[in-house]
């Protein structure tokens, strides 16, 4: 691991923010549409629809888009704000005129996902579990296909066909966006360009990985109200939801937030954790509230499909092994990831590397963990650049 700690060395130097100020222009959520769609597993989806977003212009060679994939609880929102609204997309920071993911050279796409979590979200446009099934006017739950990594990946190749789009200069997320940057590059290989994949999961879904995600559907599968995922129109399993998506606060975090932010802080000054167990610490409040406030915007049925697309992520049976990956990558994991550790990058580099793919290396090192991998992301800008202007 020499290359790793010369590339240190390097990027040291040119470690920090881009100090480009936010995405000004007012972005609209599109829709695009498809009457039929066969997903890998071999079932067919009718009257398709997920949203996008854009920022840029298309040349007329379709040849400057970089596709920007969506994170496992996010959304196509990556830049600039709505009309009326002050939230800004949560790439904000490196994405916009000047900044590296620069938008008077680069046309930026950002996708939905299928079965996306966000169903309460009027900014989010998806077909998933929640969706009336044509064929039967109800709500599919469960009947809904599953879907994969490379359903997402071969539904952005539709898209980007619609919309003139020939190659993609980069392509890029994080944590499941990753995923999708490293299926982009083994799948469609002579569209693609170069990868940024994020916080990565590297090549495939690692056991523990797969592991973590069986522990976070767990809640929901036992929560009365799910009803084997029939509870469209019923009370739902807000309850499971709930605990689930405090699973996923946490092991998004690491040791350090949770210390520099909480300590050992009770709730409430005069509610002693000693006195009762209805008395809790700091932290745990702000877990509850968070989560909770997730789960009441979101879908029970779309986040077991959301993990088993993560379980079933994996490019080396039929990408990566076989040496299909020709993108130049900027591989950025976080140091502080519990959840998508760096080792599982340094795999992927290794073997990447070993295949002759041109490959570089940094390593977004902050205390957040793995939400570094957004909150973080403009430590890597002048790294983002220079790779893109390579």
């Amino acid at each position: 691991m020499g290359w790793l700690r010369q590339w240190y060395l390097l990027v040291g130097l040119v470690l920090g923010s881009t100090g480009a100020l936010a995405y000004d222009e007012v972005v609209e959520k599109q829709v695009f549409e498809l009457p039929s769609f066969k997903t890998v597993g071999g079932r067919t989806i009718r009257n398709l629809r997920v949203g996008y977003e854009s920022y840029g212009r298309l040349n007329a060679a379709g040849d400057n888009a970089i596709l920007v994939t969506q994170y496992f609880s996010g959304n196509s929102h990556a830049a600039g704000h709505y009309a009326g609204e002050q939230k800004r997309g949560y790439w904000d920071a490196v994405i916009g005129a000047g900044k590296p993911f620069d938008t008077d050279k680069y046309f930026v796409l950002s996708v939905d996902t299928l079965a996306n979590l966000n169903t309460r979200d009027p900014h989010t446009v998806t077909t998933g579990p929640a969706s009336l099934d044509p064929d039967t006017g109800k709500p599919y739950g469960l009947r809904f296909p599953v879907v994969t990594i490379r359903d997402f990946v071969n539904l952005q190749k539709a898209l980007a066909e619609q919309l003139g789009i020939r190659h993609f200069a980069a392509i890029t997320g994080a944590s499941m966006g990753a995923m999708q940057a490293m299926d982009w590059a083994a799948t469609y290989p002579a569209m693609v360009e170069s990868i940024i994949p994020v916080v990565p999961a590297g090549a495939e879904a690692d056991p523990y990985l797969i592991a973590t995600m069986h522990l976070w559907a767990a809640p929901i599968r036992l929560d009365p109200n799910w009803n084997g995922g029939d509870y469209y129109g019923r009370a739902e399993p807000l309850a499971g939801l709930a605990v689930a998506l405090q699973q996923v606060t946490v092991n998004a975090r690491s040791p350090a937030w949770a210390r520099s932010g909480f300590a050992r802080r009770w709730a409430q000054p005069a509610a002693n954790p000693l006195e009762s167990l209805d008395n809790p610490f700091a932290v745990e409040q702000w877990v509850d509230e968070q989560a909770l406030a997730r789960a009441r915007v979101s879908d029970a049925n779309s986040f077991l499909y959301l993990t088993r697309a993560v379980q079933l992520f994996q490019t080396s049976g039929e990408g990566m092994g076989n040496g299909r990956i020709k993108a130049r990558v900027l591989m950025i994991p976080a140091r502080s990831d519990l959840l998508l550790l760096p080792e599982y990058s340094r795999r992927s580099v290794d073997r990447l590397m070993a295949q002759g793919v041109p490959l570089d290396y940094f390593e977004l090192d902050e205390d957040g963990g793995h939400v570094d991998g957004l909150v973080s992301i403009a430590k890597a800008g002048e790294v983002i650049r220079r790779f893109l202007d390579h």
